[in-house]
C-alpha cells in the first residue's frame, strides 16, 4: 500500500480539517471511551477489494477480517478460517470457522467469500490483481474457475499454477468477504459497511474523523480490547503532535521532523522507533514530459545519483530514516544489500550531471521538476530538501508542488495524472518482497504509478511465485529488480522506521511488521 519533509518551526495550535458530509450507524457516541489516533481521509469507500492506500486501509483492516491475519511480527495466523489444507501443488481447501457471522448477525459463509471474490474481479476493483493466481482469471471475468463452495463452511481454491505465496496474500483484507448487500449496491455500502471484523463503523464525518466501535458479532483472535477508535484527520502533524502532548490525542505513527530531537524526551518513555516493512520513493511517469524514451531513463538516473539520501536522513530525520538500497525492505527474507545496479541509488554528483548532459544532447529539458507531495503528513521538510539537492546538483529547477491532503493528491495522480515527480510509498500488504514488486510496477495492476511496461519484468514476477523453493523465489525477485534499476519507474529514497508515541491514558500500545499501530490490542483507562 503507498506515504510521505527543510526542519520547520515550533509546534503550532491543533488544527482540523472539518467535513461537510457524515454518516452513522447508530445513534448518540458520547458514552463511548475511544482510542484516538492519526488518519487521513480514505479515498474511497469502505471496500477490502476496492481500498489500496494508507487512509483507507488502516480503517479497513479493523472492519473486516479475512480466512487469516498477520500477528505483530508478520506470521500468518488463521482468522475466519478453521483451515487451510492443501491438497495438491495448485489447490487448497478452505473450511470456515463454526458460527462467524458479519455485524448485522448474518451469517458468514462460504459463498460470501467466493461471490466477494468474484465481484472484485467482474467490477475491475482496485485489488483486482491480487486474485490472478486462481484459475480462469482474466480481466473483468463474472467468476473465477478455480472457486468452488462445496458446503456453507468450506470452499475450494483452485491456482492456475502453484504459487509459493499465496497463502500469505490471502492474508491481505482485499480478500475479505462481503454480504450480499454489498453487491446490490456498492457505493453505499462503502459509505456505511457490514463488517466481518473487530470493529464496525459507527460515523464518518468526511475530512474530520472516522469512529468505528466494538463488533459484537465478532468472536475471532483480533478482539478488541477497548471500546472503539476515533481516526482523526489532521491538516497538519505539528498539530497531530501538539495534540498528543496535551493529551488531546491517543496515539500518534507519525512524528513531525520538527519534534525529532526532543520526542523521546518528551513523551518519557512513550516513544516509539522501529523499522517496518515500509520504503519512501519518488514515482515518474514514464511517459511524463521531459522522461519519455533514452533521455528519460538518463534524467532518472541523474536525478536519483544528484539526491543526497545520507544527509537528508540525518539532517531531517534525525537517522530515523535509512537510505534504500532497493525497491523492498530489509526487514523481509531475501532483502539483498548487493543488487547489481544499485549504485544507481548512491549519491554521485559528477556522474549526474554527466548523465543529465547526455540527456539534454537528446533532448533539452523544458520548465521545473515539479515534486508533489501531499501536505497533511510530515512530507514538505524532504521533499524541499530532495528538491535543493538536485536543483544544486544538476543545475535545473525543482521545486516542491503540495496537496492540501493525500486524498485529493492520490486522486489526481489516479485519474488526471501528474507530470514531473511526485511522492509515492508503500506499506507492505503481506510479509513477501514479492508484494513491493508485482502490485507496483506489474503491467497495468491498479498501484503501477508510473505505468512501467515490461513484459520480462512481468514473466519474472510470474516465475518468482512458481518457483520450487524459495531460493529460486528470491533469485527471479532479484533480476526482476535488476530490471528496475536499470529503468527507475521510480526512484527509491528511503525506509522509513516508524517514529510514533502515545499519550498517559493508553496501554499495551505497539506497533506491527507493517508499521501500523495494533489498534485492537490498545487499552485505556
Amino acid at each position: 500500500m503507498r506515504i510521505t519533509k527543510q526542519v520547520i518551526a515550533a509546534v503550532v495550535a491543533s488544527t482540523l480539517t472539518f467535513g461537510l458530509a457524515s454518516c452513522s450507524t447508530t445513534g448518540d457516541t458520547a458514552d463511548v471511551n475511544y482510542v484516538s489516533v492519526n488518519g487521513t481521509e480514505p479515498q474511497r469507500g469502505l471496500i477490502p477489494g476496492d481500498t489500496n492506500e494508507n487512509g483507507g486501509g488502516r480503517v479497513v483492516d479493523m472492519l473486516y477480517s479475512g480466512l487469516v491475519y498477520f500477528d505483530e511480527a508478520g506470521v500468518a495466523q488463521n482468522d475466519l478460517a478453521e483451515s487451510i489444507d492443501q491438497e495438491s501443488d495448485t489447490t487448497y481447501k478452505v473450511t470456515l470457522r463454526e458460527g462467524i457471522k458479519f455485524s448485522d448477525g448474518s451469517a458468514i459463509t462460504a459463498n460470501d467469500f467466493v461471490a466477494s471474490w468474484n465481484f472484485v474481479v467482474a467490477n475491475g476493483l482496485l485489488n483486482t490483481s491480487f486474485f490472478s493466481p486462481i484459475k480462469g482469471y482474466a480481466d473483468g471475468v463474472e467468476s473465477l474457475d478455480g472457486l468452488e463452495v462445496l458446503d456453507d463452511r468450506t470452499f475450494t481454491i483452485e491456482l492456475e499454477q502453484p504459487d509459493s505465496e499465496f497463502t500469505q496474500r490471502i492474508g491481505y483484507y482485499g480478500f475479505a468477504p462481503m454480504p450480499a448487500s454489498a453487491r446490490d449496491d456498492i457505493d453505499a455500502f462503502g459509505e456505511n459497511p457490514v463488517s466481518s471484523g473487530p470493529y464496525k463503523l459507527e460515523q464518518w464525518d468526511h475530512n474530520a474523523e472516522l469512529k468505528v466501535v466494538v463488533n459484537e458479532h465478532y468472536d475471532g483472535p483480533r478482539m478488541a480490547q477497548n471500546d472503539g477508535l476515533k481516526y482523526v484527520f489532521y491538516a497538519q502533524n505539528d498539530a497531530a503532535y501538539s495534540d498528543l502532548l496535551a493529551g488531546n490525542l491517543d496515539v500518534l505513527d507519525l512524528i513531525p521532523p520538527s519534534a525529532y530531537t526532543t520526542y523521546e524526551d518528551e513523551l518519557s518513555g512513550r516513544s516509539i522507533n522501529q523499522p517496518a516493512a515500509s520504503y519512501l520513493e519518488l514515482s515518474i511517469r514514464m511517459e511524463s514530459p521531459n522522461f519519455e524514451g533514452e533521455q528519460g531513463g538518463l534524467r532518472r538516473q541523474a536525478i536519483s545519483m544528484a539526491i543526497n539520501r545520507e544527509e537528508i536522513a540525518q539532517e531531517i530525520f534525525n537517522g530515523t530514516y535509512t537510505p534504500a538500497l532497493d525497491f523492498t525492505v530489509p526487514v523481509l527474507e531475501g532483502w539483498r544489500d548487493d543488487l547489481e545496479g544499485n549504485d544507481v541509488l548512491l549519491f554521485q554528483p559528477d556522474k549526474a550531471r554527466e548523465l543529465w548532459e547526455e540527456a539534454e544532447k537528446i533532448e533539452p529539458f523544458e520548465g521545473e521538476l515539479q515534486i508533489s507531495y501531499n501536505a497533511d503528513v510530515p512530507n514538505r521538510e524532504w521533499v524541499d530538501a530532495v528538491a535543493n539537492s538536485i536543483s544544486n546538483e544538476l543545475g535545473i529547477s525543482a521545486i516542491g508542488n503540495p496537496f492540501p491532503d493525500f486524498k485529493s493528491f492520490r486522486d489526481t495522480y489516479r485519474t488526471t495524472g501528474l507530470d514531473g515527480a511526485y511522492r509515492t510509498a508503500w506499506f507492505a500488504d503481506y510479509p513477501s518482497i514479492g508484494n513491493f514488486l508485482g502490485p507496483n510496477y506489474t503491467t497495468g495492476v491498479a498501484s503501477n504509478d508510473s505505468k512501467y511496461e515490461n513484459p520480462e519484468f512481468d514473466q519474472l514476477i510470474k516465475d518468482a511465485a512458481a518457483a520450487p523453493t524459495k531460493e529460486d523465489t528470491f533469485k527471479a525477485y532479484e533480476q526482476a529488480q535488476e530490471m528496475l534499476l536499470r529503468d527507475l519507474p521510480a526512484i527509491p529514497l528511503w525506509y522509513p522506521n516508524v517514529v510514533g508515541g502515545y499519550s498517559e491514558a493508553v496501554d499495551n500500545v505497539s506497533v506491527n511488521w507493517k508499521a501500523i499501530p495494533v489498534y485492537w490490542a490498545i487499552t485505556k483507562q
